[in-house]
């Protein structure tokens, strides 16, 4: 039996771990010798005695004039995070996603249900969120993750179980292909009661919370990298205009996507759909992710952007650069 000053010291050395040298759950217990469910309970004590105290700030300039700029551009709430050169990208997207753990777990209260997309990006925000015991709150996959190769279970029953026991939130799994086969049989499951009431919860959610999928980036989008997409696909998406996708919803540069065949076939919500959710969190890191999270932003299924500060700047620089493109041909044709 562990007494309550000994239980202390414990709390104190797993939010160390956890909130300044970045240790995943996982790794805090395998170091300290415990369950990763006794470090979890650990971590949020020690925010509950005040242990730890988390305190965001808005970023300086340069950085505010570009969120300023690029928030009113689309719309949306925009947090940037700084990241020190030189780095990789591995830690770039460790960054964004602390910053993501952080505020979502800000947002979500006592019977929050919270919708969540699965994804490289989505996985490491999972292992970074700040543990706070909520009751009557729910955690719902947003989009099926089984492909040909793989059931996807391991892989989002990780991530969902990493939200579940941050929040002691029940979880609502989705068992369905992230893609269909033939858009009938997509049909055909939606009529079925017990898939049909996760589709409800999960269009329905209070927050999502969802990445970008690129065809190319030196951290791989898991729908590219895992055997949800051929190569002939992927190349015949290439020539339709897409340019990544959302919630596996595939998008054009201009947002576009009701048009993409895949999207008859794909079990995530689409934009639309997602534009009737209060919080949408999208969280991206690296600049190969620019030209798929214009498509996204255009599409309006993001309320809330947390990005690194560099994927900014690039966003702005290009996003005003097809703005002035269109302004352009737009004056030629009048």
């Amino acid at each position: 039996m562990v007494d309550s000053s000994e239980r202390r010291r414990l709390a104190y050395e797993a939010a160390l771990l956890y909130y300044m040298e970045d240790q995943t759950m996982e790794a805090i217990a395998n170091r300290m010798g415990l369950s990763r469910s006794t470090v979890s309970r650990l971590v949020a004590s020690a925010r509950e005695e005040g242990l730890v105290r988390i305190t965001l700030h808005a970023p300086q300039e340069p950085a505010a004039t570009t969120a300023s700029r690029l928030g009113a551009m689309y719309g949306i709430n925009i947090t940037i995070v700084p990241v020190t050169n030189p780095t990789s990208e591995l830690r770039r997207l460790e960054r964004v996603a602390a910053m993501a753990g952080a505020m979502v777990s800000e947002l979500v209260t006592d019977g929050t249900t919270i919708g969540v997309a699965w994804g490289t990006t989505l996985s490491a925000v999972s292992e970074r969120l700040v543990p706070k015991h909520l009751e009557r709150s729910t955690v719902v996959q947003l989009n099926g993750a089984a492909n040909p190769a793989t059931t996807g279970i391991p892989f989002v029953g990780e991530l969902l179980g990493n939200f579940s026991r941050a929040y002691d939130a029940k979880v609502m799994n989705f068992p369905v292909p992230a893609f269909f086969d033939y858009a009938t049989t997509r049909a055909a499951l939606w009529r079925e009661r017990s898939i049909s009431a996760v589709r409800e919860v999960g269009r329905s959610v209070d927050v999502a919370v969802f990445g970008v999928g690129a065809f190319a980036s030196p951290v791989a989008s898991h729908v590219y990298a895992s055997g949800y997409l051929s190569n002939e696909e992927v190349l015949q998406l290439r020539k339709d205009g897409v340019v990544g996708d959302c919630c596996t919803v595939l998008v054009r540069s201009d947002g576009s996507y009701a048009d993409i065949e895949i999207n008859s076939r794909a079990s995530g919500p689409t934009p639309d759909e997602l534009k009737k959710i209060p919080r949408r969190v999208c969280v991206v890191a690296g600049t190969a992710k620019v030209p798929a999270l214009i498509g996204v932003l255009n599409s309006g299924a993001v309320t809330d952007l947390i990005i690194d500060d560099e994927c900014a700047a690039r966003t702005l620089e290009e996003s005003e650069r097809q703005w002035r493109a269109s302004e352009s041909g737009a004056g030629i044709g009048q």
